[in-house]
């Protein structure tokens, strides 16, 4: 009976924050499938975890799938990033396809996730998100990212390194406007910062101190604005501009309804004289 895989999430700086379930499933399966064995070695060797690894990352991803499947034909395998969730902004969700297209069972455990420690740490709205993992390095094919999502009203969260914080907060200023912004650095660990402010304040705070470490970076949603409903004078007016140009009273009516916010009934029976 083949195995099953299991995503293990794992502390984002502080040792403490891994789950009993995480250390009892990282102890019994056969093989962990590790980003960085060496990392997860400090991890395993603070726990007094002897479980054999294997590294899988970006760049043996191809060659060490077969291992992996192999592995789990006949034992449980765990998968671990570096730090956090697997499967976020890392080769884990190929692997984790590649293990369902199988037939073979996943079993994700819940743990820490710098997008969610960052997102429900900055006071921005967390009922809606949307998750950009790594914007692009160059300048340009990032505006172009920020511009595919400048009208989008959820609360946004990325990813960035400390050398392109500034870099990526002017691109947000240019592309998105004077949004609010949360810049959320070594979550978790012995130096953790959170600022909180407009972009234009980040840009001034971290030109005087430049930042270090890892940042996840979260950005206030587009703002909306309510429909007004019309006035009747406008609705009127509306109807009668389009009956004049020779639409039918019903199609006017709908198209002016949809409009104004009025039911189409109502704007229907309106006298235009």
């Amino acid at each position: 009976m083949a195995g099953t895989l299991y995503i293990v999430p794992t502390p984002i700086g502080n040792l403490e924050d891994i789950t009993l379930r995480a250390l009892r499933v990282l102890r019994k399966v056969s093989l962990i499938a590790a980003e960085d064995t060496r990392t997860t070695g400090r991890l395993l060797a603070h726990y007094g975890i002897e479980t054999p690894q294997t590294s899988y990352h970006e760049h043996n991803k191809l060659t060490k799938l077969d291992r992996i499947l192999d592995a789990l034909a006949v034992g449980d395998v765990a998968l671990v990033s570096d730090a956090g969730t697997p499967g976020l902004s890392d080769p884990g969700y190929e692997l984790i396809g590649a293990v369902l297209e199988a037939g073979m069972k996943v079993v994700p455990l819940p743990g820490p996730s710098a997008v969610i420690s960052a997102l429900v740490a900055s006071g921005l709205p967390t009922d809606s998100f949307t998750y950009l993992g790594f914007l692009p390095r160059k300048s340009q094919a990032r505006r172009e990212a920020l511009a595919a999502v400048r009208d989008v009203p959820h609360t946004l969260v990325l990813y960035e390194a400390p050398h392109r914080l500034l870099d990526t907060l002017a691109d947000v200023q240019a592309v998105l406007g004077a949004r609010q912004v949360v810049v959320t650095r070594e979550l978790t660990k012995l130096h953790e910062e959170i600022w909180r402010g407009d972009v234009q304040g980040a840009i001034r705070y971290y030109t005087e101190n430049p930042p270090r470490g890892e940042i996840t970076l979260v950005i206030g949603g587009a703002a909306t604005v309510e429909p007004r409903e019309w006035t009747e004078d406008e609705v009127r007016a509306a109807l009668a501009e389009r009956l004049a140009a020779g639409e039918s009273r019903s199609a006017a009516a709908k198209a002016v309804a949809q409009a104004a916010g009025w039911p189409k009934s109502r704007v229907y029976g309106l006298d235009v004289g």
